[in-house]
């Protein structure tokens, strides 16, 4: 039995799969901005294409030129999902993964429960030019390719970044078979005559300035698929992921899931409440609850700690550092000392602590700035917490 693909896991173990696949001479790194967020309700499995990544080529059975098709790389997939014990899943894919999705809507759609097809296609160009660019690889390696990557991939400010970079690397890493056999399944490629047999809510998103699969690409897709979403971003080129990060995440977020009721936002936001102020202050806020603070304690509860507490935009460490300033410009002294533990439980030093309190001091006053520091410095002496300065 060949290899199985390498893939990372992320999110609860018990949440709803989310299967996220790379586009050609990428990795699994290319959805490194998405995956936090959309980790917070999925369980979000990603995986490298053959020879890409840390995924072997030998994952296909043969590499050869013109043996792969897009449903050899569709059957490792779902060996791979069914290894890990997943029945149905919903998929989101860059282009080639994109194609390997619709391919797995067409033939399986017992297994998917929902699409995303990003800068993808139902057919990828003439497929001599994919045998072309097969056979220069086989001959040379995927360094023939390198130079005129970032010009395929991203818009022209975006092609010095780092994150624009480390993705060419990946390029440059990966094994000229696999990267090959690739580009047969693209040549071979062609679900134009199948797109009305997919059937479950499917998400399409073009880069406006993508050469690779234009905006008419992602066209033909919605128009295709019945009851399919069409969205077209500005300033993105073909890896849409890595250029737009946050207008990618909120697109499948959208998608993929449901708006949260009254009841799930509370649990949710009891649950990073007692993961920021610990479980002793809450349990006394609990207890302390009458009929008369209910609705407050609720309030609260479902939309600081349910709602923007729980956005995906900025990671706790950074809303600890805003809460701290704004407790300290309207000298909450009581609250800030509250937040001063919290900032500690969501990975802050001391030594940042005091960073933020100096910047303060310019922009609340030195009064709150002082009143403030003497707040934090009881917090750290009474919990013991080791301050060098």
């Amino acid at each position: 039995m060949p290899p199985s693909l390498h893939h990372r896991i992320d999110g609860p173990a018990d949440a709803p799969v989310l299967i996220l696949g790379p586009s050609l001479g990428t990795s699994l790194a290319v959805w490194d901005a998405q995956t936090p967020a959309l980790a917070r309700r999925h369980r979000v499995i990603r995986w490298d294409l053959p020879g890409h990544g840390g995924s072997p080529a030998g994952a296909l059975r043969d590499t050869g030129p013109g043996s792969t098709v897009v449903a050899d790389l569709a059957a490792v997939v779902l060996d791979l999902a069914d290894q890990l014990g997943v029945t149905r899943f919903a998929y989101a894919g860059l282009s080639l993964g994109g194609a390997v999705g619709a391919h797995l809507a067409v033939h399986h759609p017992q297994r998917i429960t929902g699409l995303a097809l990003v800068c993808s296609s139902a057919r990828f160009g003439e497929p001599a030019a994919w045998r072309e660019r097969a056979a220069l690889v086989r001959a040379e390696g995927t360094e023939a390719l390198a130079a005129g990557a970032p010009g395929r991939w991203f818009t022209a400010g975006f092609t010095r970044t780092q994150v624009a970079e480390r993705l060419v690397d990946d390029l440059r890493a990966t094994a000229p078979e696999g990267y090959a056999a690739c580009c047969d399944a693209l040549a071979a490629y062609d679900l134009r005559p199948d797109l009305h047999r997919i059937t479950v809510p499917t998400l399409v998103v073009a880069g406006r300035d993508d050469p690779a699969t234009p905006p008419g690409h992602a066209r033909e897709l919605a128009d295709g698929i019945p009851g399919a979403t069409l969205l077209e971003l500005p300033e993105a080129s073909h890896l849409a992921p890595a250029e737009r990060p946050q207008a990618v995440l909120g697109a499948l977020l959208g998608h993929f899931e449901a708006p949260a009721d009254d009841g799930s936002r509370h649990t949710e936001g009891m649950a990073v409440r007692r993961a920021v102020l610990g479980d002793a202050h809450v349990d006394r806020a609990v207890a302390r609850t009458t009929e008369f603070t209910a609705d407050f304690q609720d309030y609260i509860t479902r939309c600081a700690w349910g709602e923007i507490w729980t956005r995906p935009g900025l990671d706790r460490r950074t809303r600890s550092c805003l809460t701290l300033t704004a407790l300290i410009a309207h000298g909450h002294q009581e609250e800030l000392a509250l937040h001063v533990r919290g900032a500690l439980r969501n990975g802050l030093t001391p030594e940042d602590i005091k960073e933020v309190l100096l910047h303060s001091a310019v922009y609340c006053g030195v009064p709150a700035a002082n009143s403030a520091f003497a707040t934090a410095q009881r917090v750290l002496a009474e919990d013991g917490v080791p301050f060098p300065f």
